[in-house]
């Protein structure tokens, strides 16, 4: 007689759930000692990511969330391909020349029919604006050198509304910032005071094509003038740089007679992000130069230990090659039509999800409707509750909705902002109304947050100036900012 022993701890006959693995605890900031089983390892970290928001959801990013499945496909076909290995995928390389080219072009390059442009795929405009700072930089030094004049304080002008990353450049490069402020219903660099601020030491203008807080474009055609006359009285000769990061792929669209590009004299580079409106997944950005007299030489580095000589000019030297994939792919897939149809889509749904929110009758409007396609608000009345409760509460219904303060000198006025993406559909803005409606009915009946956690009731009614009503109302920013810190970490989120 044949004895048989079933073997009970045989993983091979148990369900994921069935397995030890969904009971034992795994270090977390530290390598484990033992390997474990591939589908274990891929249960354990999809089980955590459920936590995530929704990408589609989050109205917070500017970033692509959606891409076609067969742009898909050729994204992770070329997952594995390292772009620097040039020599070995020149296929891949010439799909970023043509990209270069194409955008170049599209931005109104002054180039002949058989010229190259001269331009680099990035991984993002935070790399690409450090490539032109330092072109920028390069250029002025070498003419003060020529001039026989000192060349150790350089500085850049921009609105106090710029982006971080141009705070990174100057503190990195050693470039001083010097930013324009801002004013209560005035959220971009004024021209007129930028030209002001430009000196001998200034190694160019940056101006903003849809800034971060309300998708507004700046008045680069009023920069260009001033400066062109500024630079005839001085011999200066101060230069222009275009961040278009968001709205370098709205403009040509929408907006074809709007001169911001090489159109105007002074613009001397542009920077434009492709994982945002160009419609590719995060991590492609792009800046291409006016001509190749714009972009010292000595800054280009030239490899030959790839197989052949490459050059190179990026902050980083490895990266994919799948982005600049799909960015082509989106070009020649979408062409000027298809570009046209989504961005008319977004303008379109931007200004449904503006008129309901108007309708509540409970908010001021702070963006424009010529920028970027994004609906930035803030309420009319802070007696009992404030932008951040709000921001707060529509993660209940998935949103993922920012609110924050503006930068110097309008730091009293708190907005929310949703930016409106090619996925963001009329139903989703329709249904977003209906529950920035439920939210406000909430808090309606609700006590203030506001005066009984942080024990300071009778403020508005207390108010009586505009003076004592801004700092009242910073004061209730400070202190929900602090109670909202002090509850996170209560709950060990960090």
């Amino acid at each position: 007689m044949v004895l048989t022993k079933t073997a009970t701890n045989d993983e091979s006959v148990s369900t994921m759930f069935g397995s030890r693995y969904v009971r034992t605890t795994l270090p977390k900031y530290e390598i484990g000692e033992n390997s474990i089983p591939k589908d274990a390892a891929f249960q354990i970290i999809k089980d955590e990511l459920m936590l995530d928001g929704n990408p589609r959801l989050n109205l917070a990013s500017f970033v692509t969330t959606w891409m076609e499945p067969e742009c898909d496909k050729l994204i992770m076909d070329s997952i594995n391909k390292n772009y620097v290995d040039m020599d070995e995928y020149p296929v891949t390389t010439e799909f970023q020349n043509r990209c270069v080219n194409i955008i170049a072009r599209l931005f109104n390059a002054p180039l002949k029919e058989s010229e190259t442009a001269v331009g680099v795929g990035t991984v993002g405009s935070s790399e690409a604006i450090m490539l032109a700072g330092l072109a920028f930089k390069r250029k002025w030094q070498n003419r003060r050198k020529a001039e026989g004049k000192p060349y150790d304080k350089p500085n850049i002008v921009t609105g106090a509304n710029v982006q971080v990353c141009w705070e990174k450049f100057a503190r990195y490069f050693e470039v001083e910032l010097k930013e324009v402020k801002l004013s209560e219903g005035y959220y971009v660099m004024d021209p007129d005071k930028a030209a002001e601020m430009v000196d001998e030491n200034t190694i160019c203008v940056a101006a903003i094509l849809g800034s971060t807080l309300n998708g507004e474009f700046e008045d680069v055609k009023r920069l260009n003038d001033l400066l062109v006359k500024k630079n005839e009285e001085t011999g200066w000769n101060t230069p222009i740089h275009v961040d278009a990061a968001s709205g370098g792929f709205i403009a040509p669209f929408i907006y074809p007679e709007l001169e911001w590009d090489f159109r105007l004299p002074l613009v001397k580079s542009i920077n434009v992000s492709g994982h945002k409106y160009g419609l590719v997944y995060a991590g492609i950005g792009w800046v291409v130069w006016r001509a190749s007299e714009d972009l010292p030489e000595e800054l280009i580095f030239h490899i030959n230990y790839l197989g052949s000589d490459q050059p190179t000019f990026t902050l980083n030297f490895s990266k994919g090659s799948s982005q600049i994939i799909a960015q082509y792919y989106q070009l020649i897939r979408l062409g000027f039509e298809g570009y046209k149809n989504v961005m008319e889509n977004c303008i379109e749904n931007m200004m449904v999800l503006k008129e309901g929110i108007e309708k509540t009758e409970r908010f001021n409007i702070v963006s424009k409707d010529q920028g970027v396609p994004v609906v930035a608000f803030s309420l009319k009345d802070h007696s009992f509750h404030n932008e951040f409760e709000i921001s707060e509460m529509l993660r209940r219904f998935g949103w993922i909705v920012p609110a924050y303060t503006m930068p110097a000198d309008a730091q009293h006025i708190t907005v929310l902002r949703v930016v409106i993406r090619e996925d963001f559909s009329r139903t989703l803005a329709e249904r977003l109304v209906v529950d920035i409606v439920k939210v406000l009915h909430e808090l309606d009946t609700l006590p203030s947050k506001i005066s009984k956690k942080m024990g300071i009731e009778g403020i508005a009614e207390n108010v009586k100036d505009k003076k004592m009503e801004r700092e009242a109302l910073m004061e209730v920013i400070v202190g929900w900012r602090k109670f909202v810190k002090d509850r996170k970490k209560m709950n060990g989120v960090c």
